[in-house]
């Protein structure tokens, strides 16, 4: 059974996806970026962006009864992996250890001109 997840707290969807959909012990939240939830637009560069981006991850995570730290696979795309390492010490603030599994590459653009998207998976059983 799949169940969609939706909050306010984070940008709704903007095309034929859910903000996250649970089936039984799984969470899949779809690829989110740095928009503030209130007013839609695009936090102003790359270290705003990437605070906003754990912070939609997180607010979806918490409207399904989760957080982050039950995360076991993230996936970032970058803009510029230059910016590689500054996300990791972003993503230190967010995801506590044991780190989940994590996949981040390089792309060539992204919806609204974002600098960072992550989506992610959590495991809710025990």
């Amino acid at each position: 059974m799949r169940q969609p997840i939706s909050t306010p707290n984070a940008p709704q969807a903007i095309g034929a996806y859910s903000q996250a959909i649970r089936a039984g012990d799984w969470l899949y939240i779809s690829g989110q970026l740095g928009l503030d939830p209130a007013s839609g637009l695009l936090a102003e560069g790359f270290e705003a962006q990437c605070h906003r981006m754990f912070q939609n991850l997180q607010a979806i995570a918490e409207a399904a009864g989760a957080g982050l730290h039950q995360a076991v696979k993230l996936t970032v795309f970058l803009v510029d992996l230059a910016d590689f390492a500054q996300l990791n010490t972003i993503m230190a603030h967010y995801v506590p250890k044991p780190f989940p599994a994590r996949a981040a590459v390089q792309v060539a653009a992204l919806p609204k001109g974002a600098a960072v998207e992550a989506d992610a998976v959590l495991y809710l059983g025990q």
